[in-house]
């Protein structure tokens, strides 16, 4: 299993700053799945919304500025020990089932008008992975996983 943990270039503003996705051999039928894992959860008093304010930046999309969805992203992110929880459960877990966990520290200022995964509805091809509803998860983190099947062949070519 690959195991990528980028540094951050520079000090974060924030302790709560750092992305991470794991690549699943073989999931639902399809290869390599991409997972994209996040804090289900936060507290609401963890941070002011003044705290946040001051992280988010100008819109990537001039129709899209409202600064919620931002705000999601920083608070569905890790701590670097919560990230290494993660790794190290994932690591003991699925070793076999696993091809890559990646991670990356968030890019401040997060611009406005982005959208927590949280936000995602799920569909047809898009689903949650809910570590809390599988007996063996024993970590204190509400965790779970985006995937989106429509990104990934097929194991089977129709």
């Amino acid at each position: 299993m690959d195991i990528t943990v980028t540094p951050s270039s520079a000090p974060l503003p924030i302790n709560r700053a750092f992305c991470l996705s794991m690549v699943i051999k073989s999931f639902k039928g399809r290869r390599d799945v991409e997972v994209h894992l996040f804090r289900a959860c936060w507290d609401d008093g963890e941070f002011s919304d003044s705290d946040l304010d001051r992280l988010i930046g100008a819109p990537i999309n001039p129709s899209s500025t409202d600064p919620a969805g931002s705000k999601a992203v920083i608070m569905e992110s890790f701590t670097d020990s919560e990230r290494d929880l993660i790794i190290n459960y994932l690591k003991e877990q699925y070793s076999t089932r696993l091809t890559a966990l990646r991670s990356s520290p968030l890019t401040f200022p997060v611009p406005a008008g982005l959208i927590g995964l949280s936000q995602i509805q799920a569909g047809k091809d898009v689903g949650f992975i809910e570590f809390e509803k599988i007996p063996s998860y024993s970590l204190k983190i509400p965790l779970k996983g985006l995937y989106d099947l429509s990104q990934h062949s097929p194991i089977v070519e129709e």
